[in-house]
């Protein structure tokens, strides 16, 4: 019989049982589509990651709490607070740091926002006057509070973009945080954040009034430092280190209680995680191929089963144990490839609607998808052999006695 003769026979066993052949291709769909998402997903979340400390500058070194000694055991990184407002004042002192021109406090505590009847969780962060500067950050409108603004412990609040547009409030408006009322000042401009964080949704206040209500008194979690440019940024770094070891009174460079790195430290762990955590996601989605192939397998053998007598028949005419071994895998092999094809529909539809109803953002790339496409088919004809096998096996004689 010729391949083209057995492939209409294969279309015809499929279309003869519809509703089965419909269920089977369903879960090779949700496989290949849960595949391609959660990649696309994290891709998604790669490049806002990378493109947003890539807009940060080369120039950017963040200073975080380091790590606690207790009873002669040393904890983590982050296990206490060592730093101050204190070491603020120092590092933005030109004599210490000529080569540092701006430094900005941070803390960021999850809190919701209220504006009228609207609310909104959002990420409140308190910093200094130069937090713009620092951050490379710039205002859609209005204007950012001053340093007399600080000292003064205002209820100033600049919203991101994300958060203005959720809330509903622009320049003027009152907004309330911790119970308190915030008059917002200026509406910072979209940094272009997507995947599973954004920078834009974000209130900063006064680092005063922040640890006032959110924080406590002289809460520091991270120093945000500035250098004149990429090139002066080594010095910057040293400068830094060396004047935080003298204040912190710490004789050993190994024994710091805080730590210093640039973006280009935060782009490699950044693309660490978010590697790791997509290879994670997709071998979870992964398992719903492989439970479609299962179910290919189970259809296919039900399939064989129900046709003996039309195997036997087939053979009776002529039919090579080949011819009836190919049948089977086109028919196994049909309905995954049409899985998979309707599978990367689903999967571009969810790329399409899921950024307008969330903020998580998914980018969906050539590679994924045919890789996607071609395991579902390799799927078909692997769980397809055995079944496929089993009724090229069946002897004319006895096939044709089951009826």
């Amino acid at each position: 019989m010729s391949l083209l003769r057995t492939f209409e026979t294969g279309l015809r066993g499929i279309a003869a049982h519809r509703l089965r052949s419909i269920l089977t291709t369903l879960g090779i769909l949700f496989g290949v589509a849960a595949v391609i998402s959660t990649v696309g997903i994290g891709q998604a979340s790669s490049n806002a990651v990378n493109s947003r400390i890539a807009s940060l500058g080369t120039n950017e070194l963040t200073i975080t709490g380091g790590a606690s000694v207790s009873v002669g055991v040393r904890g983590g990184a982050g296990s206490a607070q060592t730093l101050t407002m204190a070491d603020v004042t120092g590092l933005s002192d030109s004599s210490n740091a000529p080569d540092i021109v701006a430094v900005a406090p941070e803390n960021q505590t999850s809190t919701t926002v209220i504006n009228g009847s609207v609310n909104s969780t959002t990420t409140v962060e308190g910093s200094s006057a130069q937090w713009l500067t620092a951050n490379s950050r710039a205002l859609a409108g209005g204007s950012f509070f001053t340093t007399a603004n600080v000292a003064n412990h205002a209820l100033d609040a600049v919203l991101g973009s994300t958060t203005a547009a959720n809330l509903g409030a622009g320049v003027g408006s009152q907004v309330t945080i911790a119970s308190t009322p915030f008059t917002v000042v200026g509406v910072l401009q979209s940094s272009g954040g997507a995947g599973f964080t954004n920078p834009d949704d974000v209130v900063v206040i006064p680092i005063t009034t922040d640890q006032d209500l959110l924080v406590g008194q002289g809460h520091v979690q991270r120093i945000v430092v500035a250098a004149g440019s990429a090139a002066t940024v080594g010095s910057a770094y040293v400068e830094a280190n060396q004047l935080l070891l003298q204040t912190h009174h710490i004789t050993d460079a190994t024994a710091a209680d805080f730590s210093i790195v640039s973006q280009s430290s935060f782009l490699s762990t950044a693309q660490s995680v978010t590697t790791t955590l997509t290879l994670l996601l997709a071998s979870i989605a992964a398992i719903s191929l492989l439970v479609g192939g299962i179910g290919v397998m189970n259809i296919m053998l039900v399939t064989v089963t129900e046709r003996t007598t039309e195997i036997g028949l087939r053979k009776a005419l002529g039919a090579t144990p080949a011819d009836v071994l190919r049948q089977f895998l086109i028919e196994a092999a049909t309905l995954s490839v049409v899985g998979g094809i309707l599978g990367v529909g689903t999967a571009l539809a969810v790329g399409v609607l899921l950024p307008h109803f969330t903020t998580i953002g998914i980018a969906i790339t050539p590679l994924p998808v045919v890789v996607a496409v071609g395991v579902a088919a390799a799927v078909g004809l692997i769980f397809g052999v055995y079944p496929a096998a089993r009724a090229s096996r069946l002897a004319p004689i006895v096939a044709l006695r089951s009826q």
